[in-house]
């Protein structure tokens, strides 16, 4: 089965040079974005990658350098694209935020009759812990993940061969768990570069984990400092922004 994914963005939320930490998933014909930053938009725009294309967005949870890029994407297939509703995978813990905190204020347009998420998107909600099919060939399961106290946010497994964190903290035993069990053979996993590492996971608790595990990990959500650790990350690789990976 194909499973491919192409970082649109590989950078921390203050990142410049590369972008939102975003993705897009490729998969027997059916494309994910995960995540839609405010950088999203001009992301796809250099990689003359049509909003068309993508047949949903799966959302992990509601900072804007993953969600800051929605708005833009909304108006543009309901002004531009003639309503069309595009697939909106959303946790259901998150669904409320997405709309009455993020989005709301500039989306909602009570002339038009526009006053839900619903009016711009085909929403789908998923529940944690639970495998959710996608697409006939591309399913996920949310795992919940420790980000920023009290608000949601979760991690991705794919097809139970990549993990993708999003934004979390070290959680060395759930990984060599994935790793020991089989449940993955690729870990995608945010960065920061510093210690110590208070709402993302720091290059320097990472590299506690066994090699085993390290050499199947790739490293994202890095600030624009990454040169400086180049040779400096044990057995694990940097993922680069708009490189195509297959994930066989």
């Amino acid at each position: 089965m194909s499973l491919q994914i192409q970082m649109i963005g590989t950078g921390s939320a203050f990142s410049k040079k590369f972008y939102n930490n975003n993705a897009l998933v490729f998969c027997n014909g059916f494309t994910l974005l995960i995540d839609c930053g405010a950088t999203a938009p001009r992301a796809l725009y250099e990689l003359d990658f049509p909003l068309t294309q993508i047949d949903g967005i799966l959302i992990t949870h509601i900072h804007s350098d993953h969600v800051g890029g929605l708005e833009e994407f909304a108006f543009r297939l309901h002004y531009a694209y003639n309503k069309q509703r595009m697939k909106l995978f959303v946790p259901s813990t998150l669904l409320y935020s997405l709309w009455h905190h993020s989005l709301r204020g500039g989306l909602e347009n009570k002339a038009e009759g526009l006053m839900q998420l619903e009016d711009y998107f085909e929403v789908i909600v998923l529940d944690e812990a639970v495998t959710t099919n996608l697409s006939p060939d591309l399913n996920v399961e949310l795992i919940p993940s420790q980000h920023i106290p009290e608000k949601p946010s979760y991690s991705l497994l794919l097809n139970e061969k990549v993990f993708y964190s999003s934004d979390a903290r070290f959680d060395g035993a759930l990984l060599v768990e994935l790793h020991t069990k089989g449940r993955c053979d690729y870990i995608l996993h945010d960065c920061q570069l510093t210690s110590p590492g208070v709402v993302h996971a720091c290059l320097d608790d990472l590299l506690t984990l066994p090699e085993s595990v390290q050499e199947k990990v790739m490293l994202m959500h890095y600030d624009d400092k990454v040169d400086q650790y180049i040779g400096m990350t044990g057995k694990m690789t940097f993922i680069e922004q708009y490189t195509l990976y297959d994930f066989r």
